[in-house]
């Protein structure tokens, strides 16, 4: 084997060597995302509690309204 052969296939060896590794990274979070599907991000929980408040208001506002 030539020395240009040989470091092709050193090349090669670290391309597979890395995808293996991103491969079984990207299974982890996608496992990570499964096991914990119920975590909201800030922005979210914050969004939802609003949203439950404005909800509160119009039926407040709608019940004041039918008296």
């Amino acid at each position: 084997m030539t020395n240009s052969q040989y470091n092709e296939q050193n090349e090669q060896d670290e391309l597979q060597r890395y995808l293996e590794a991103k491969a079984r990274q990207e299974q982890e979070q996608e496992k990570q995302k499964e096991q914990e599907p119920g975590q909201l991000s800030a922005y979210e929980a914050c969004v939802l509690r609003e949203s439950a408040r404005i909800h509160e208001l119009i039926a407040e506002a709608q019940k004041g309204k039918a008296d």
